[in-house]
């Protein structure tokens, strides 16, 4: 029996109807957020700022409008303003993953992978099944030079999302550290059949060991 495919959303009916419906009720808060992911959603990340502010306004304890903020001004290359609108949704709800793990994030980019480890097992903690914690935390951990612990954490992403192309290169990056050459080259070949840009001299080092008695 063939399945059915879901009917492709008219987002640009769905940002009209939103609209209508925030204009009647200004206070809606559930509409505004929706407005505001369904203009991310669409590329107008302009239009989804002035949506999630509004969404604080009206209330301000908001943790998934703090958080999404936090997303798009980390984008935006905003550093400061990511950090201080996740560190409100953390301080809102301290059980809060995404935010611990968009902080994460934040520390990595600034060179502070023991802040970044940090907040991403707070992420790990709080949400055990988010996988791009995980992931990134594989990073970290290979930043401050602890690549068992980067092996647990890129296995942990693999097994969480094994189509997702930097879990399999953060995996062969932890076992090349741990000069497990053969099984680095399957996740690092498995990355870039995913899309990955895995650098040929990556390829070439797993090499080059293999070779070395």
């Amino acid at each position: 029996m063939m399945s059915k495919q879901k009917p492709k959303e008219d987002l640009p009916k769905v940002i009209a109807e939103l609209q209508a419906e925030c204009a009647a009720h200004p206070n809606n808060v559930m509409a505004r957020h929706h407005l505001a992911l369904v203009f991310l959603k669409t590329g107008r990340t302009d239009d989804a700022v002035r949506e999630f502010n509004q969404v604080l306004e009206i209330d301000p304890m908001s943790v998934e409008a703090h958080v999404n903020l936090g997303a798009i001004y980390f984008e935006r290359g905003q550093i400061d303003k990511a950090l201080a609108a996740n560190q409100t949704a953390v301080s809102i709800n301290p059980l809060a993953a995404r935010a611990h793990a968009n902080l994460g994030l934040i520390w990595q980019q600034q060179g502070e992978p023991d802040k970044a480890i940090a907040a991403y097992a707070k992420a790990t903690a709080h949400d055990p099944k988010l996988a791009s914690a995980w992931i990134n935390l594989a990073s970290a951990q290979v930043m401050a030079g602890n690549f068992p612990e980067a092996l647990i954490a890129a296995e942990k992403g693999v097994e969480l999302d094994a189509d997702f192309p930097l879990a399999q290169n953060n995996l062969a990056v932890a076992l090349f550290y741990l000069h497990r050459y053969p099984e680095a080259l399957v996740h690092a070949i498995k990355a870039r059949d995913l899309g990955y840009q895995v650098a040929q001299q990556f390829f070439d080092a797993i090499h080059n060991e293999m070779k070395t008695p």
